[in-house]
């Protein structure tokens, strides 16, 4: 999200173990990994979006805790999500606390490294890319 005072991360807490993440889901059949992506932005956070483009900006890896099972080794893949707006309820909404932070706060925050260094790398280019179509959409003095 780009807020006045800059870009922002939406963080959220992991239903079991009240981690820092982002939102993230199994792959569905049918769905290609970026409509996952929105699909899960949606369920757990309320977000209304546009995927930015076909592929994940990277991926990590993580040890998910399963009830009464062995953990499973994950490999996510993330997506950057243009937020249109958070809507006011959503599925997830009573399961979960969210904030909004700028990207080094959110790198700081979230648990897993590699999931740290996507955000750390992610943002200064988005940033460039941001103050490169804001200049365009300026007008002539």
């Amino acid at each position: 999200m780009i807020a006045p005072d800059g870009l922002r991360v939406l963080l959220l807490t992991s239903r079991e173990t009240k981690r820092w993440v982002i939102p993230k889901g199994w792959p569905i059949r049918g769905l290609k990994p970026r409509e996952v992506a929105a699909r899960e932005a949606f369920e757990e956070a309320g977000l209304v979006g546009t995927i930015v483009g076909k592929r994940p900006v990277g991926s990590y890896h993580y040890s998910k805790q399963l009830i009464a099972r062995p953990a499973v080794l994950c490999r996510v893949r993330v997506f950057l999500l243009s937020v249109d707006h958070q809507l006011e309820d959503w599925p997830e909404k009573a399961q979960r606390e969210w904030c909004w932070v700028d990207p080094g706060r959110a790198a700081q925050m979230v648990t897993e490294g590699g999931l740290a260094e996507i955000i750390r790398d992610a943002f200064p280019l988005i940033n460039r890319l941001v103050t490169k179509a804001a200049k365009r959409r300026r007008l002539p003095r």
